[in-house]
């Protein structure tokens, strides 16, 4: 059992889309195909009384959807900060949730976002955390371009025009600002989902001795020079059908055993890339509260 309200999985049941849909969508998300193609190979469905549009509006994140913890919520603190990020782009901006009524030190948890900014879902996720007594960060990797944009297509593109290793350095200099944190009890964790399931990969790769406890969700591991540096422990959420990202894991694991790294992995049955996100269509109830729920067990076992 965990915490979430009882939250439906919000697409239309009288919409039955094809697997192939999923799949289309999950590489127009990673920008393997452009939004043409992408819609272009929806209208070759035959799926009647459906146009290629309905198909796509209900796969497109509808982040109204999101919002599981107020920001008003009294038991947290939300806010906006800034941190300096020497080696990437100079100044990191993100998301800071904390607990309230508690003034014994806390645990902290990195909150890493998709290939698309700072989106109303992981700002959720950050919440969510702080309403556990978990103080939450979530940076936004498109600060320098101004922050997040407001609709995940533009967010795409604005992401893959920045340079790669100064994202990662902001990330990791984010890292050291959450892990010295005044009201922190000096253990860090990382959570990530898509491109943050590969920040979390590469933080335990590249900083073992700052990150204390690490859950990528369907993310990719760290370059090949980085894994032998990672200790654990790890939480890796994978979803079944998530072809792309599954086929990095026999490697990965076979490192993480060399390494001797603590790890637990578990693959949810009959679940596309991103079946955590509760903003689209591709959402899980079942097994994303699962996998929630494991995450809190784990950065409370790692953390508290």
């Amino acid at each position: 059992m965990n915490d979430f309200t009882d939250h439906q999985k919000h697409t239309d049941s009288s919409i039955a889309i094809p697997q192939e849909a999923f799949d289309w969508y999950d590489e127009y998300a990673h920008g393997d195909i452009d939004r043409r193609t992408f819609l272009a190979r929806l209208g070759t469905l035959a799926i009647v009384g459906l146009s290629a549009s309905t198909i796509a509006a209900a796969l497109i994140p509808d982040y109204a959807l999101a919002e599981q913890v107020s920001f008003n919520d009294p038991d947290i603190r939300a806010e906006y900060t800034t941190f300096s990020t020497p080696k990437g782009h100079g100044e990191g901006r993100g998301y800071l949730v904390v607990p309230q009524g508690n003034e014994k030190p806390m645990p902290t948890v990195l909150v890493v976002h998709e290939n698309r900014g700072l989106n109303p879902y992981i700002e959720d996720v950050a919440r969510r955390l702080g309403k556990q007594g978990f103080i939450a960060f979530a940076p936004d990797a498109l600060h320098p371009l101004g922050g997040y944009p407001g609709n995940d297509d533009e967010g795409r593109a604005m992401q893959r025009s920045l340079d790669r290793a100064k994202i990662e350095q902001d990330f990791l200099a984010a890292a050291n600002f959450l892990k010295q944190h005044t009201k922190g009890n000096g253990k860090l964790g990382v959570v990530g989902f898509c491109f943050g399931g590969y920040i979390s990969n590469m933080l335990a790769a590249a900083a073992p001795e700052i990150i204390d406890a690490a859950v990528p969700f369907y993310g990719t591991p760290a370059s090949a020079d980085l894994i032998p540096n990672v200790r654990g422990p790890l939480l890796i959420q994978f979803a079944e059908k998530d072809d792309r990202v599954n086929a990095s894991w026999p490697d990965y694991e076979a490192a993480l055993k060399a390494n001797k790294a603590p790890y637990q992995a578990y693959v949810y049955p009959d679940t596309n890339h991103g079946f955590h996100n509760d903003s689209t269509s591709r959402y899980d109830k079942e097994a994303a509260e699962l996998a929630w729920s494991r995450t809190l067990a784990f950065f409370t076992k790692h953390l508290v």
